[in-house]
């Protein structure tokens, strides 16, 4: 199954402090949301993404902000079951085809778009998804690119999410409002628990 297709919303999580990561996947996947990004943005990251996957082997963890075949390796090695990137080189789409594992390369403009798909690559994130136009540049992009399916990330909020989630090139989105707090675990699974009744409105 597509990674666009596990959940309405994949949390996007910035994780300080190793001690947090397990409790609060738990906390997301007990809320309906077993897909989870955690980005390369802290020291605690990969340590993160390696406890998750070992002590909660059913949650679908995945490592974000994948710039360089640097960080496939090591997202790899930590455990990372699919990667994530703002954007995409041809150095970088080598490097995550390589892999094997599922990704989603950044585009932000139909030429992006089109050059990805030239490489067989037809589900992407979307990134910065309000910035670049939000719902209004994914409609339009959904006439001449039928075939291309987005994760729109940045900036989304529980508000707009549903209207992103109604568009046919729209699989899923990234929500970074399901983890206020890191440590306020019943109310990230209130929120996770929000989110995953998107799917159905």
């Amino acid at each position: 199954m597509s990674l666009l297709d596990l959940a309405p919303v994949i949390p996007v999580v910035v994780i300080e402090e190793v001690t947090d990561a397990v409790p609060l996947a738990k906390a997301l996947s007990d809320g309906g949301l077993p897909v989870i990004e955690v980005t390369l943005r802290t020291e605690a990251a990969l340590p993160a993404i390696a406890a998750i996957r070992a002590e909660l082997p059913d949650v679908m963890i995945g490592a974000g902000t994948i710039r360089n075949p640097a960080d496939v390796a090591t997202a790899m090695a930590a455990g990372a079951r699919f990667l994530v990137s703002p954007g995409s080189t041809h150095i970088l789409l080598d490097a995550m085809s390589a892999s094997g594992l599922p990704f989603l390369p950044g585009a932000a403009t139909a030429s992006e778009a089109m050059v990805l798909a030239e490489h067989g690559v037809t589900e992407l994130k979307f990134f910065p998804a309000e910035a670049a136009g939000g719902i209004k540049y994914l409609k339009s992009l959904a006439g001449p690119l039928p075939d291309i399916r987005f994760c729109p990330t940045g900036g989304i909020r529980p508000e707009t999410a549903p209207d992103y989630l109604a568009l046919p090139n729209v699989g899923c989105v990234g929500g970074t409002w399901l983890t206020p707090s890191t440590s306020d675990y019943d109310r990230v699974t209130e929120l996770a628990r929000e989110a995953a009744a998107l799917r159905g409105r």
